[in-house]
């Protein structure tokens, strides 16, 4: 769909959402860039991709349309060849009783392309419009199995059983198999959501593995033959030498699929069977998601607000490694990043991209580590610095002093909780009053696996289930349950769980508790469905325990006081611990009480 810089202009303006000030600068901040009108204000985030096809879509008078592409047949989906779909961005995706083909295109006034299909369906076919990337996931149907698509691109010879290695040079060209395969393997674990790509050599095959929602799952197994020239091709992209297998290596590509820009990071490990490749995936396309889409809510979404809002001081974050801390850190830096505000970082490594802000990258041969940095940043007038963690005491009292200076701080530190953090700075020699003058907040958080919209379940606790919850979070107590109750209410206010019509039509609008009991509960569908790969579960979010940096928790710290009586004075206060944050959503039908004890219960 290609709509003309005019019609795009006179469409925001007649919304009232954008100003001719916005368009105007968005032109300015683009002069030498050549890409349409309707490209930069989606890059811009003056309106998103949905919203400027819902509105062009009114303006043609076509319908617009919002695939689910999984739910599209593959007999229907074929009933147009895929050489054919992909030349003209058009997708059947449904066909009514009276025989009807239902077509969605990215252009809907393209004639050429709608006459063609006309003479290939006939003239009972009715055309939608729908985004591109929206085209693009349901053209990705057209797609086998990994398993088949590799089986389509790799050689009876590759196929063969032989144990011996030889990589020869065809083997490493653009367009060899092994290239195709190397491709194949990237695109099926981008679709598929994973963060992760693990190719390891076994004694007879090859296994690659996806990290999809932070549980591994096995993609494919290939003959152990192609190992040598499957990572040979990998490190050609990544830059990385082709004759080093006795030492680790760590490079970085870019890809783009679906007109999304991914970044690899990729590393190295020599075994015993081989050389390991991982690859984490990073979406560089993906814009900041808002702190209420992690997962914030309620006191503790205010309390990171009100932090952030402070022209100095240090907010960190804490958890281990996989967690979420920097997707958190760059949310939050999203929000501060205006013209006006210096953001400098100094990270390992930099996974997210923020445009406009000055993000170096850790290098300790070359001398540069989270103290040189940080001290090199103190000197380059910044409004907002940011350290991608708090290793060693000489790095905390950099970042203790920055924060005294007049600087607001950003860093993450590993520890199991919120109030655990405050001790952890002390056991690095910063001083007690230093840590209460400075500290505005600290985030504990985890990521729990979400129940699949389409197939998630509601079910009522039997009395085995109420016992067992009770004993977990005291709810056979009757002010606790009401206090849940009261929770649950400031959630659903708050947008969590806000009710979805997938197919199994669960209605998450109802409170799942009542003042005095415990009335519904949600759970993973047995086997799940075609949509989360039938796991059950789809995507993440987050489970946070904001602790305010209040005058009373700063009079405990200085007081010498214990972890456990700081996290008790915390929650006195309005603190949610993340257990309780985790059992909310639980309630919310976001997640399943199983999967929060998963991941939160300390053995």
């Amino acid at each position: 769909m290609r709509i003309s810089d005019a019609l795009v202009e006179k469409l925001l303006l007649d919304t009232g959402t954008t100003t001719a000030e916005q368009l105007k600068s968005v032109r300015e901040q683009n002069q030498d860039d050549k890409k349409p009108l309707q490209d930069l204000v989606v890059q811009a985030s003056l309106v998103s991709e949905k919203d400027l096809t819902k509105l062009y879509a009114a303006e043609v008078d076509v319908p617009f349309v919002e695939l689910k592409p999984q739910d599209i047949k593959s007999e229907v989906l074929h009933k147009v060849p895929e050489r054919i779909a992909r030349q003209y961005n058009a997708v059947v995706y449904e066909i009514t009783e009276d025989g009807a083909m239902l077509i969605a295109m990215a252009d809907p006034d393209d004639i050429q392309a709608i006459s063609f299909l006309k003479k290939q369906l006939g003239d009972g076919i009715t055309v939608s419009v729908a985004t591109r990337s929206n085209i693009s996931a349901a053209l990705d149907q057209y797609r086998g199995n990994i398993g088949s698509e590799l089986t389509k691109v790799m050689t009876p010879e590759d196929k063969a059983d032989d144990d011996e290695e030889e990589i020869r040079e065809e083997d490493l060209a653009e367009d060899s198999p092994v290239a195709q395969t190397v491709n194949l393997l990237i695109e099926y674990a981008i679709h598929s959501g994973a963060s992760d790509i693990h190719i390891e050599p076994r004694e007879t095959y090859v296994s690659v593995r996806y990290r999809v929602d932070g549980v591994l799952r096995e993609a494919n197994k290939l003959p152990k033959k192609v190992h040598g020239a499957l990572v040979s091709r990998i490190k050609i992209l990544s830059n990385l030498k082709i004759d080093e297998r006795r030492a680790p290596q760590d490079g970085r590509f870019k890809i783009e699929i679906n007109g999304q820009t991914y970044a690899l990071r990729v590393s190295t490990l020599p075994i015993t069977e081989g050389e390991k490749v991982v690859m984490r995936v990073l979406n560089e396309s993906a814009k900041a998601a808002t702190l209420e889409d992690l997962g914030y809510w309620g006191i503790s979404l205010d309390s990171i607000n009100h932090a952030i809002k402070q022209p100095h001081g240090m907010i960190l974050v804490t958890g281990p490694t996989g967690s979420g801390k920097s997707t958190s850190l760059f949310s939050t830096l999203s929000l501060l990043n205006k013209p006006t505000i210096n953001i400098s970082t100094v990270e390992d490594p930099v996974e997210y991209k923020i445009p406009g802000a000055n993000q170096v990258q850790l290098n300790p041969k070359a001398g540069m580590t989270f103290a040189s940095g940080l001290r090199a940043l103190m000197r380059q007038d910044p409004n907002v610095i940011m350290v991608g963690e708090i290793r060693d005491g000489e790095t905390a009292d950099i970042g203790v002093q920055a924060a005294l200076t007049g600087h607001l701080v950003f860093a993450t530190l590993h520890t199991n909780n919120a109030a655990t953090c405050l001790p952890r700075l002390l056991d690095m020699g910063i001083e007690p009053f230093l840590i209460a003058s400075t500290v505005r907040a600290v985030v504990g958080q985890r990521l729990v696996r979400k129940l699949c919209v389409d197939c998630r379940e509601s079910f009522v606790p039997d009395a085995p289930v109420i016992k067992e919850i009770a004993n977990l979070f005291g709810i056979d107590n009757p002010g606790v349950m009401k206090h849940f109750h009261e929770l649950e209410k400031q959630a659903l206010a708050g947008g969590i769980g806000a009710t979805s019509t997938g197919k199994s039509k669960v209605d998450t609008s109802k409170l799942s508790s009542t003042e005095t009991k415990l009335a519904l509960l949600y759970r993973p569908h047995d086997g799940g469905c075609a949509a989360c790969s039938h796991t059950g579960y789809k995507g993440r979010v987050g489970i946070y325990e904001v602790l305010d940096g209040s005058t009373e928790i700063q009079k405990q710290i200085i007081a010498g006081a214990s972890t456990e009586d700081i996290q008790d004075t915390a929650i006195k206060a309005g603190m949610i611990r993340m257990q309780v944050d985790g059992f909310i959503k639980a309630l919310r039908g976001q997640t399943s009480v199983e999967e929060i004890m998963r991941v939160t219960t300390e053995k």
